[in-house]
């Protein structure tokens, strides 16, 4: 074996440690990443040619978890990893984001990236090293690639940024976000925050890039000692300029025509694919079978640079606006009648309509995955079906793109929903895409604000989104940032920046570049146009909706959430369930009760208000403590010669004796009271040992007429035995004094 290492040392003193030459050496290149007793394999490989007629980078990257890595059994009945989850999805999607714009334009091979969690350890987040191993990998190996890059996560904790934090770190963190760079330049940057300024994500993006130069530093000396400095001679690409020239001369002018002529989007693609056919026409009928790839290719620049020029050149986009315009808006609330909350949110050409379930704890999202065991309290889900692009094709399964898209509006939105104690409702929104040109994501963000308003749930404060574009010339270093981004420029633009925010601060973002080379005055120009467009867009919102429903909708199944000591957690339970179960079936509620430090936490969801209260009186009488001088309504249970044991509380029951019937002499317990009575009491005393509890009917009805009630002397603790003369102490004033009956 050839085994090279480099290591990297952190700001906290944590050692990256990067391995080449011990495994998986079939592969083009692989590394293993190791930080603590977290470990991370990269592999890439690639196919000796591009197929037939690709003109695209087809990059396959995957990231995926072992169990075996945290010691852990899968779920499931197979008991072995299945499909990729969410969270894998999404760390395999910020590995893709960062590598795809540093393949060369004219390598076409097909590339498959994958990452796997092969140790983990309770500390290290890994994801945050995912980058940084996939990058390794291609390094090492004969791939062209126009890196290396590393991810990194900043964090801002207690007001300091720090790289790379552990778990329980990151608790406390006001600013989470993801960053790749080449040495250079930023690549991508994601993540959430609690309303932090412009200028606050600005200096995390630049801590992230200083120590993401360190890690490809270290990058570039593992290439140099492996020997893979020079990378594979390719050829992917064939080209005729005179057919180029052609086309160039048959289209551009009229191209930038059609550009400008502010069509809708399926009027304008229609229009410059009926170009593109004039053009074909003009092609022996034999040769344009063999030339139609590099027709599709010629053309499709064209597009793209009569577009980019008009920007420049006249500051006009395609539809019309200036680089600062935001399409028209108008919204709605309220739509779906049925749904707990729903709202419509469209601009321009993208629409989306948002829903808002509530439900109870039952209905929270589980999270059993190697890493992170918990519960989401809110959840949001992105559909983005073929119809709103017109496309006529069938709708299938979730796709990433619909799960990268979702969490980013999840991230966006989670700061502001209220959830533990301000909150007990399980939320759930969904977005439903229905008409698409560009930055749907952001529609949903701000539908999904609306429809949380219109549930009535008591949003800390709304959130709107925009997504940013960039046109740049490299000739002249001219660039203009585009606020609102159609989806022409996003797919033939620089950039795609996408900002969300309240009126105090900045939630979450997304930004992917297209471009080798983006300075930080262009970040800066494009986070302050954002600011602006945002607060526009959350003006027209609140046209609409400006403050959520004082109280939820008729429909809305109705929550109550009360607190109970711990030690009455079991009491409420019973046996295998048995009281619980009890209680839901008989108030037709759903019941849940959690242990929170110490304290029982329980939730009650019911239909109607009768059935809710029927459920709370239940619990209540449960978890009750009985006051000594309280009356209470109580059952008897059961009769002994002395007396009557009455349960006053659920499974509280306390001795009603003889004496404490009546003022009258009672010969016998059921001359008053019966197996099955009910009837009123009053609690006397509770033994501070025994907690046994003694009741009074007597002190509870009208004394005869003269009767004087005499002191009592202490009785000792727990002695529930006969009374010595004189303890009853009462007798009618003037009258013989009554003897005292030995009951016991």
């Amino acid at each position: 074996m050839n085994v090279v290492k480099k290591t990297i040392t952190l700001g906290d003193g944590r050692i990256v440690e990067i391995e080449t030459g011990r495994l998986a050496k079939q592969a083009a290149g692989s590394v293993v990443l190791k930080v603590g007793d977290t470990m991370l394999l990269a592999t890439v490989t690639c196919a000796k040619d591009a197929k037939e007629d690709v003109d695209f980078m087809p990059l396959s990257v995957e990231y995926k978890e072992k169990f075996a890595a945290a010691g852990r059994f899968p779920g499931g009945f197979m008991k072995r990893e299945g499909k990729a989850s969410d969270s894998e999805i999404l760390v395999a999607r910020l590995i893709d984001r960062a590598l795809r714009p540093l393949f060369p334009d004219n390598f076409h091979a097909e590339v498959f990236v994958n990452v796997n969690l092969i140790s983990a350890d309770k500390e290290t987040m890994p994801d945050a090293f995912a980058g940084l191993a996939a990058s390794a990998a291609l390094a090492v190996s004969d791939i062209p690639f126009n890196g290396p890059i590393s991810e990194v996560r900043v964090a801002r904790i207690d007001g300091q940024f720090v790289i790379n934090p552990t778990f329980k770190a990151l608790e406390s963190a006001d600013l989470d976000i993801m960053v790749a760079a080449t040495y250079e330049n930023i690549m991508m940057v994601e993540g959430e925050m609690k309303e932090v300024t412009e200028k606050d994500m600005l200096d995390a993006i630049k801590f992230a890039h200083e120590e993401i130069k360190k890690h490809c530093v270290a990058q570039k000396e593992l290439m140099e000692e492996v020997g893979k400095v020079n990378k594979r001679e390719y050829c992917h690409e064939e080209d005729d300029e005179d057919l180029r020239n052609a086309l160039v001369s048959f289209c551009y002018d009229r191209c930038y025509a059609i550009a400008k002529s502010q069509l809708g989007k399926h009027e304008r693609e229609d229009a410059f694919s009926a170009l593109k056919d004039e053009f074909i026409e003009t092609i022996p009928e034999e040769e344009r079978d063999d030339k139609m790839v590099m027709i599709n290719r010629y053309y499709g620049q064209v597009e793209k640079e009569c577009m980019r020029r008009m920007i420049v050149d006249e500051g006009v986009r395609l539809d019309g606006r200036n680089t600062r315009q935001i399409r028209p808006i108008w919204c709605e609330t309220n739509y779906l009648p049925g749904a707990h909350g729903s709202a419509i949110f469209t601009r321009g050409e993208t629409q989306a309509l948002a829903t808002v379930t509530l439900g109870t704890k039952l209905d929270m999202k589980e999270l059993d995955e190697v890493l992170v065991h918990e519960t989401q309290q809110f959840v949001l889900h992105y559909n983005f079906p073929p119809f709103s692009t017109g496309e006529a094709k069938p709708q299938r399964g979730i796709g990433r793109r619909e799960i990268g898209h979702g969490n980013l509006a999840w991230r966006a939105l989670k700061p502001m929903v209220p959830v533990g104690e301000e909150n007990p409702y399980a939320v759930r929104v969904v977005s439903d895409i229905l008409e698409s040109n560009g930055s749907s994501s952001m529609a949903t963000v701000c539908a999904g604000t609306m429809a949380l308003m219109d549930s009535g749930l008591k949003m800390k404060k709304p959130v709107a989104g925009i997504a940013m574009g960039l046109i740049s010339d490299k000739k002249t270093g001219k660039f203009i940032v585009l606020s609102d981004i159609l989806g022409d420029e996003d797919h033939l633009g620089d950039m795609d920046f996408k900002v969300t925010g309240t009126k105090d601060g900045i939630t979450a973002t997304q930004m992917d570049i297209k471009v080798d080379g983006l300075p930080y005055e262009v970040l800066e120009q494009a986070l302050a146009q954002a600011k602006e467009g945002r607060e526009h867009i959350m003006g027209e919102m609140m046209k609409t909706i400006s403050e959520p429903r004082e109280d939820f909708k008729p429909n809305v199944p109705r929550l109550v959430q009360i607190t109970i000591p711990g030690e009455f957690i079991g009491a409420v339970i019973g046996t295998g369930g048995k009281v619980i179960q009890e209680m839901q079936k008989s108030t037709n509620t759903t019941i849940t009760i959690t242990e929170v430090d110490g304290q029982g936490v329980i939730d009650i969801f019911g239909e109607n208000k009768e059935c809710m209260d029927a459920a709370l009186a239940r619990i209540k009488a449960i978890t009750t403590v009985p006051e000594v001088g309280e009356t209470y309504h109580g059952k008897v249970v059961s009769i002994l010669e002395f007396g009557a044991f009455v349960e006053i509380l659920p499974g509280k029951e306390g001795l009603l004796h003889i004496s404490e019937l009546d003022y009258k002499k009672v010969e016998k317990v059921e001359d008053v009271v019966n197996v099955g009575d009910e009837l009123d009491v009053k609690l006397l005393e509770i033994d501070s040992k025994s907690g046994k509890m003694r009741l009074s009917r007597r002190a509870l009805i009208p004394a005869p007429e003269g009767w004087v009630e005499r002191e009592r002397k202490p009785r000792p603790s727990g002695d529930r035995g006969p009374r010595k003369d004189g303890d009853r102490g009462h007798r009618r004033e003037g009258g013989p004094r009554r003897k005292p009956e030995n009951h016991e």
